[in-house]
């Protein structure tokens, strides 16, 4: 019961993601498209972690670190360049 339970949330998880890649498409303004990206990160990290409940395994709990953090730090990115244009400053003080 609970493997089929785990089951249908990776395809209500994938259909998730679908929605949010129809929205990083279509998405009206850069802000709605980050956020899009986010949200396709965070059901990605929520996949893997039910991957590894139905295969009965620790050896995804890596994967789901790494992702998470470049997830964030991505996200963190796009809105800093949506922001001031740059990502990076570099200051020049000659």
């Amino acid at each position: 019961m609970v493997k089929i339970l785990m089951l249908i949330s990776l395809v209500l998880f994938s259909f998730t993601i679908l929605i949010a890649v129809y929205r990083i498409i279509k998405g009206p303004s850069k802000p709605d498209r980050v956020i899009a990206l986010d949200m396709i990160g965070v059901n990605l990290l929520a996949s893997i972690a039910v991957v590894s409940c139905i295969l009965l395994t620790k050896a995804f709990m890596e994967v789901i670190l790494i992702l998470g953090i470049l997830s964030f730090i991505g996200t963190i990115a796009f809105s800093k360049y949506i922001e001031r244009g740059i990502i990076v400053e570099r200051r020049h003080n000659r």
